[in-house]
């Protein structure tokens, strides 16, 4: 695999030296998902407290008291020593606070509502929404802990016809609803639901465009249903375009959130939309709408080639050199800046004294309202290096991006 080239910044038009390394570690000193309050909650039973071990055993006797057989959640046994199974309780006992009363109740009415819902068959049902898949819920990716992300995105429902097409009535709202935890239950299918495992989910909401006062009752009814019957399936909830009302849906939503899925919210605005996702995300696997370097349909064909992350500084240019390049070799490269508004260019120099410098892609301003990466594929003649430049020397705002290359040797 080839070394990722190190950042070279100029700065008023002096040149600065910064390593690739040092941005990164300038990023991790602010890396929200990285601190103590991120870390997963542990289903290691040893590492209980004496507390929460009793609350556990506590649970497992009201279980096997009912009269009622004990019940299976999405697949697993809850009685019978599949310490799965404490995964599951877990689950339900930190919903709860430990109330192992409470936590049981909340169980056997989320059984209840699984065979009535026939949870367990959802995932194999033809809902007939081929249009919002990809669009409005879907998985997309993994965090840096190995997660699966889903993302929403309700501003597609701007459009009157859409909204009414998919909403406009009780029976199209319930089959929306039925959509909605197919995804989720998707989700779960992904997840290990083991001690030590993968076991939940990050969940990313773009607000942008999104008709709040229209979509209040099935963001209610989806809010309740995930709350109720998928217990701490999801570490984080990410907010992404937050509009300024944001305050005004938290406090319509508010009253259907215990405090502890509260605690799990993180926001961000436009602007740092990029910066927020790769606290969680690796660049190569957030989507290219929001910053990323990841298009529909990348991750089918296996894991993508990993990508370089660095920070760009408020009045600051930064030249990325990819050296060694061989006569004849071919040389690919992605690129995307946060919040883009920056100018870019691509550059040839050869290595050789009285060679011209080739102008590979000119330089342009790519705007703030830019959605997609930077593609170029260019195939030297003699030896020598690229460099791509990003000019951010008329803004104050630091910026995060992400790139990655390929060099194709030439056949001999």
């Amino acid at each position: 695999m080839e070394q990722s080239p190190a950042p070279q910044s100029e700065k008023n038009t002096r040149p600065t030296k910064r390593s690739l390394m040092g941005s990164l570690m300038e990023a991790a000193s602010t890396t929200l998902g990285r601190s103590s309050s991120f870390k997963e909650d542990t289903y290691v039973v040893s590492d209980l407290k004496n507390s929460e071990l009793e609350a556990l055993e506590e649970l497992k006797k009201m279980l096997s008291s009912s009269s009622s057989p004990p019940p299976t959640m999405w697949g697993i046994p809850l009685l019978g020593g599949d310490d799965r199974a404490d995964v599951v309780l877990l689950k339900f006992l930190r919903a709860r606070d430990f109330n192992a009363a409470q936590a049981h109740t909340m169980l056997i009415r989320c059984a209840e509502w699984r065979a009535e819902f026939a949870a367990d068959g959802v995932v194999e049902e033809e809902m007939g929404f081929k249009e919002l898949e990809g669009v409005v819920a879907y998985l997309h990716g993994w965090d840096r802990s190995g997660r699966p992300v889903c993302y929403n995105a309700y501003g597609v429902f701007k459009d009157r016809e859409m909204y009414d097409r998919v909403f406009g009535d009780e029976d199209k709202l319930k089959r929306f609803l039925r959509w909605r935890v197919q995804v989720m239950e998707r989700s779960v299918r992904l997840l290990q639901l083991k001690p030590g495992g993968i076991n939940s989910i990050i969940q990313v909401t773009d607000l942008k465009d999104m008709p709040k006062r229209e979509l209040r009752v099935a963001s209610s009814q989806i809010l309740s249903l995930f709350q109720d019957n998928y217990p701490e399936m999801v570490a984080r909830k990410v907010f992404i375009n937050v509009p300024w009302y944001f305050s005004m849906l938290y406090a319509m939503i508010s009253p259907f959130l215990t405090d502890r899925t509260k605690s799990k919210f993180v926001t961000a605005r436009g602007g740092n939309v990029a910066e927020t996702l790769y606290k969680f995300v690796r660049p190569e696997f957030v989507p290219v709408q929001y910053g990323g370097l990841s298009k529909p349909g990348d991750l089918e064909n296996g894991p993508p080639k990993p990508a370089s992350e660095f920070s760009i500084k408020g009045g600051e240019k930064v030249n990325l050199e990819i050296d060694g390049i061989e006569e004849g070799a071919t040389i690919t490269w992605d690129i995307v800046v946060g919040g883009w508004d920056v100018e870019y260019s691509a550059e040839y120099v050869p290595s050789a004294e009285g060679s011209y410098t080739i102008a590979v892609e000119k330089p342009k301003r790519i705007p703030a309202a830019a959605e997609d990466l930077v593609h170029n594929v260019f195939t030297s003649r003699e030896a020598g290096k690229m460099v791509l430049s990003i000019d951010n020397t008329t803004s104050r705002r630091r910026k995060v991006a992400a790139y990655r290359y390929f060099v194709r040797k030439p056949l001999v």
